[in-house]
């Protein structure tokens, strides 16, 4: 074959990502020369609703200037919740667990279908949604709320209502992440996390809700980077680039037909074992179709160059590059179409993004997730003039590498000031120490009322003696786990201890509502809490 109809070939293996909300000369380079598959959008590429359809009607305008036969799949992680990409202009829709407290996977379609409809107004076709891993480790650090529950048969009603929805609005989805990144402790963004258990145990748990959602058309499949020791005997080898996990058990056991797309090979998981360029190879020779690099063009261009010399030594056959070809071009050709880009007229987005509809079916479903888990005779609160409440809370959202920067400023304190406009606000930073925490205690001593807001407690954590002092202090407390549910079991002394699973404004405000009996909510935990040790008790 010749090498530039091989280097075409290929480039549309790849997924990349590029900086800013304008599409950069080397980025177009990349499309006429190496034909590449797809791009992945974060945070950094997003502005307003008109510039996001700005950008991606741009890259699929290069995409049809450099004669592709199909337009670009262009995708983001819309999980919705605390991983989400589109901002300004667009609706907040709850997140995973948000969604699997309601106990409706209604909630879940009606999400997805609204969500897909977003996204195809933008000009984004495949979204990296939905999560099906089982969170069924307490101290997980990277999945946690972005996952339905510990239930796999809830995570599976869930996952394949959201994967239904989105795809009944036109969307590519993404079951992730292959074969279950639920009970890990580690972050695969930093460390390569292990998962010892047996097969049986993996079907009966971890493999179920992929196994059921297989089995009602899902479209494409992400590996984790993770190691699975009862599949691969291979010391050390994740998932992402594991031949015995990709073709042996996704492929044969579980049939899957569809896309297997990589995480992003730059993850610490790949990049400080085999190595970003090198895993590309690995991955394919597994039985990947996609390899997604994300963030920087010296590794998608070598990553290029290390797959043509792969192909040259006989390492990689041009039959296996075909193969994952065809399954790319069958995604592409059920949800493409040039018909569908605006070729030769400036795109206007439709009304549907940030729509009252879209707001109204988001709020439904917060207000069935937002969980009322203790109330020691404290709700509703009275909000008449002259009660004094304090709001005390982190002044900062993120902890996972996945989320986005742009979305942590946390506004519990606003949505309290909704309910009772005198309330009063405290943020406490990341440092918090004992001398800012007797400050606060102190603060709090001239209130009735102190509303705590926590943020993912884990043992040592500051935030614990934070609150036992108010307790001490004070019989009113209120606190809102604002993301992990586990919070609770660091807690259980707490008068009123209620769940939002987010951090997000409209999960905020029907918690605020709640405390002042504005709102009546039905959210049940979708996980099991238990009392935690606190170091040093």
């Amino acid at each position: 074959m010749e090498q530039t109809t091989l280097a075409k070939k290929v480039g549309q293996l790849l997924v990349i990502g590029f900086d800013g909300i304008k599409v950069p000369q080397e980025i177009r380079n990349l499309i006429h020369n190496y034909h590449i598959g797809a791009i992945i959008l974060f945070g950094r590429n997003i502005g307003t609703p008109e510039e996001v359809l700005a950008l991606t009607t741009d890259l699929q305008r290069e995409a049809k200037k450099a004669g592709y036969t199909h337009p670009l799949l262009i995708c983001v992680d819309q999980e919705n919740g605390v991983v989400r990409r589109l901002g300004e202009g667009a609706t907040i829709f709850p997140g995973a667990m948000t969604l699997g407290a309601t106990g409706n996977p209604n909630h879940a379609y009606n999400v997805g279908v609204a969500t897909g409809n977003e996204l195809k107004a933008l000009g984004i076709n495949w979204n990296l949604a939905p999560v099906l891993d089982v969170n069924n480790n307490p101290d997980n650090p990277v999945i946690g709320v972005r996952s339905f529950g510990e239930s796999a048969e809830s995570v599976s009603k869930f996952g394949r209502a959201s994967m239904q929805g989105m795809q009944k609005a036109g969307i590519a989805t993404t079951l992730k992440h292959f074969p279950g990144h639920g009970d890990t402790s580690v972050d695969s963004h930093l460390d390569l996390p292990i998962i010892p258990h047996g097969l049986a145990r993996l079907e009966e748990i971890e493999l179920k809700p992929f196994k059921e959602c297989i089995a009602e058309g899902a479209d494409t499949i992400m590996t984790a980077h993770v190691y699975f020791p009862s599949i691969e005997t291979e010391p050390g080898v994740p998932a992402t680039i594991s031949k015995k996990v990709i073709t042996g058990l996704l492929r044969e056991k579980l049939k899957f037909n569809g896309v297997v797309t990589t995480d992003c090979m730059e993850m610490n998981a790949i990049l400080h074992g085999i190595g970003t360029e090198k895993g590309a190879v690995a991955a394919l020779k597994a039985g990947v179709d996609y390899v997604m690099i994300s963030h920087t063009l010296q590794r998608q261009v070598g990553a290029i160059k290390e797959i043509l010399k792969a192909v040259e030594n006989g390492e990689l056959t041009e039959e296996e590059i075909e193969l994952a070809l065809k399954r790319i071009d069958t995604l592409k050709e059920k949800y493409l179409s040039w018909d569908d880009i605006s070729i030769g007229k400036e795109p206007e987005v439709p009304e549907t993004v940030g729509s009252k509809q879209h707001e109204k079916i988001a709020y439904e479903a917060y207000k069935d997730s937002v969980t009322i888990v203790k109330n020691n005779g404290v709700l509703p609160l009275s909000n008449e003039s002259g009660t004094r409440i304090l709001v005390v809370h982190p002044n900062n959202g993120t902890t996972m590498q996945v989320e986005d920067k742009r979305y942590a400023n946390l506004s519990l304190g606003q949505a309290i000031k909704e309910y009772a406009a005198d309330a009063d606000i405290y943020q406490f930073s990341s440092s918090l120490d004992e001398k800012e925490i007797e400050t606060i205690v102190e603060k709090a001593s001239h209130y009735d009322t102190v509303i705590a807001g926590t943020l993912t407690i884990t043992p040592g954590s500051k935030q614990i003696t934070l609150i036992e002092k108010l307790i001490e202090a004070k019989e009113s407390v209120i606190v809102i786990a604002m993301r992990s549910p586990y919070d609770f079991g660091y807690l259980p002394d707490v008068p009123v201890y209620m769940n939002t699973y987010e951090f997000t404004y409209p999960a905020l405000r029907v918690a605020a509502g709640a405390i002042f009996g504005k709102e009546e909510v039905k959210g049940n935990l979708p996980v099991t809490v238990k009392k935690r040790l606190v170091e040093g008790k």
